[in-house]
């Protein structure tokens, strides 16, 4: 299969983490969004989260406004987020699931056990012309319920393989990457299109990226972090190299 280019998703939250420590207006997302564009993100991702610990409504409205790139809308399955899902109509949602207490997404969205009310609540997305995109773990049971209730796009959650690269188990981090590929391939034989997500860095995007089918990658507190010490500009970029050198 010949490897198509790999396009990134720029995750911002964690700009605006930053910005409501102190308050105020600054470091800007939105701001970040743009430079990410210029570095070579294809999409910016922003995750409104219920209790708005970091991206708030106002920075949606902002991103929609100034964004040339697709936006990718991560949201909890409520009513809140779906209506104002609806009245932005961003180019992509992604629906994750959301603890209060939780750090960042711990998991993937149970779809399976689901389906009946998820099929519902993504269906008026669907219709106003919203990529709808169900972040899940690389499990049969989980992708084949997304197929079954019309969700076009998938994100597998590579928390696990991240993690184990980080600990040194190269046990782990061989299983969990035997899974993701093998998923993968599993889904888009499917007809989904397959992202991935959460906890990629440096280290451990190269065999992710590799994968012929994977059609993006999502990537946010990582590229955050090294923008400490390397700029926003150059973090990304340096990703974007190896993303491609994976895919030549």
């Amino acid at each position: 299969m010949q490897k198509s280019r790999l396009r990134l998703g720029v995750n911002v939250d964690h700009v605006a983490t930053l910005r409501n420590a102190r308050g105020g207006a600054v470091p800007d997302p939105v701001r970040a969004a743009l430079l990410a564009v210029e570095a070579g993100a294809d999409g910016i991702t922003a995750h409104l989260r219920e209790d708005r610990r970091h991206i708030i409504d106002g920075d949606i409205d902002r991103l929609m406004a100034a964004l040339t790139v697709p936006l990718n809308f991560e949201m909890a399955a409520t009513p809140d987020m779906q209506a104002i899902a609806l009245r932005h109509k961003p180019h992509a949602v992604c629906i994750v699931p959301e603890k209060r207490a939780e750090r960042t997404t711990e998991g993937g969205l149970d779809v399976a056990g689901n389906d009946n009310a998820l099929a519902a609540y993504i269906a008026p997305l669907r219709d106003a012309g919203c990529r709808v995109s169900l972040f899940i773990a690389a499990d049969e049971a989980q992708i084949n319920a997304a197929h079954r209730i019309g969700a076009p796009v998938i994100e597998l959650h590579s928390g696990a393989y991240a993690d184990a690269w980080a600990a040194g188990d190269w046990a782990m981090r061989d299983a969990e990457l035997q899974k993701i590929t093998e998923m993968t391939s599993y889904a888009t034989d499917l007809g989904l299109e397959v992202h991935v997500g959460h906890g990629l860095t440096y280290d451990c995007v190269t065999p992710i990226a590799a994968l012929p089918q994977v059609a993006e990658l999502n990537i946010g507190h990582f590229l955050i972090g090294e923008s400490v010490f390397l700029g926003l500009g150059p973090a990304i970029a340096e990703m974007r190299r190896l993303m491609d050198a994976a895919r030549a």
